[in-house]
């Protein structure tokens, strides 16, 4: 989705060939991240890789709630992106604030009904205090490795750096 040399690639690497782990720090306190990462007033400020932009964001943040969303190109310069719908659907699994969430990430329709034909990844994420703000890790965890192949080979790590680039950004 992104172009593959504007964003430095977070730090990861991958576990049992179908779980990607991404670490961060970011210049916030955890309650901070935390509220950026389940607020849809913050994720509409930073989530998507650079020209997308969030066009819904619905959050129900409870165990079972759900998190809907459209990521859109609005960036001429992205080519064959350009205008591209994304839509996604997220089910909270468990909420632990302002130290873990762990949710289902799907790719959805406009009307969030799952697309079957899509990977999903379970996404554990950790919040931690560190020198300097909090560190947050996420683990996205794939059914088999073909899922976790199928995601990489759409530019999905370039994506997610360049997203928490704008997090930092946006907590900075």
């Amino acid at each position: 989705m992104t172009n593959a040399n504007a964003a430095t690639l977070l730090p990861h690497h991958i576990e049992d060939d179908r779980v990607l782990v991404l670490e961060r720090t970011f210049p916030a306190t955890p309650e901070r991240v935390f509220q950026a990462f389940t607020q849809a007033e913050h994720l509409k400020q930073w989530w998507g890789p650079r020209g997308w932009t969030l066009t819904r964001c619905d959050v129900d943040l409870r165990p079972g709630g759900r998190w809907h969303y459209c990521m859109k190109c609005e960036d001429q310069n992205q080519g064959e992106f350009y205008g591209m719908e994304s839509w996604g659907l997220g089910i909270y699994d468990e909420i632990s604030a302002p130290d873990r969430l762990r949710y289902t990430d799907y790719f959805s329709d406009a009307q969030g009904a799952v697309n079957e034909d899509m990977p999903a990844t379970l996404v554990d994420l950790t919040f931690e205090v560190v020198p300097g703000g909090t560190r947050v890790v996420s683990r996205s965890t794939y059914a088999t490795p073909e899922g976790l192949k199928t995601v990489m080979d759409m530019g999905m790590l370039h994506g997610i750096s360049e997203t928490w680039d704008r997090l930092a950004e946006y907590l900075g």
